[in-house]
């Protein structure tokens, strides 16, 4: 880039060489900002469709092994002539490979528990309202995540449970809806879990985690 004269140049021509400069700068940060967002959306698009893709096929597995699993269960029975496809929780060895299902009975709620969930938030806004901290308050804070439902739409029966700990701090109507979230509790739900392992060559058995928490 050739030298500029500075001293030769009119005031007029020195302001018309600063607005250049300028917008040349402006446009630099433009093009660099748009290659940025651009990559970054590339490597958005990228991640989530993999991702989307294992979350599909892991979904699918699990649909696949609950039924196969099911039907292996009604197998060992007749088999065995037992009553064991009444049972939820068993252990399949063959060779060098392990297959551990374990049941176990999940405490939850049924409608009722939509009922006073949405009860206690309308009691929490008004006790909001009424403390001089408003929605900063801890105790207001502390029950509204105590609310706060998991990915399948579901109140947390460990969360709800803290919430009846929490009835001497406020008037009877929490206790009120306490109350119906504690009638709401008659539902329970089973939950199968599935442990994976494979013997290694000094024959002790190893855990394959799928989870990015085991790797």
């Amino acid at each position: 880039m050739a030298k500029i004269d500075l001293q030769g140049l009119s005031p007029e021509e020195r302001k018309q060489l600063l607005a250049q400069l300028q917008d040349e700068e402006k446009q630099n940060r433009q093009d660099r900002r748009e290659a940025y967002e651009a990559l970054r959306a590339e490597f958005m698009h990228d991640v989530f469709q993999k991702v989307e893709a294992i979350v599909n096929e892991v979904s699918g597995f699990k649909s696949w092994i609950d039924s196969e699993s099911e039907g292996f269960k009604k197998v060992m029975a007749e088999y065995g002539q037992t009553r064991y496809d009444e049972q939820n929780s068993y252990t399949i060895v063959d060779g060098d490979l392990k297959l551990e299902i374990r049941s176990n009975k999940v405490k939850t709620f049924d409608e009722r528990a939509d009922m006073a969930a949405e009860r206690l938030i309308d009691y929490l806004r008004g006790y909001a309202l009424n403390s001089d901290k408003g929605s900063e308050d801890p105790m207001y804070q502390l029950a509204m995540t105590l609310l706060e439902r998991n990915k399948q739409g579901n109140l947390d029966y460990k969360s709800i449970s803290k919430l009846y700990e929490m009835e001497g701090k406020f008037d009877e109507e929490y206790t009120e809806i306490m109350n119906l979230f504690r009638e709401s509790n008659v539902v329970q739900r089973t939950a199968l879990n599935y442990y994976f392992s494979k013997r290694d060559k000094d024959g002790v058995w190893r855990r394959l985690e799928p989870s990015f928490c085991r790797l």
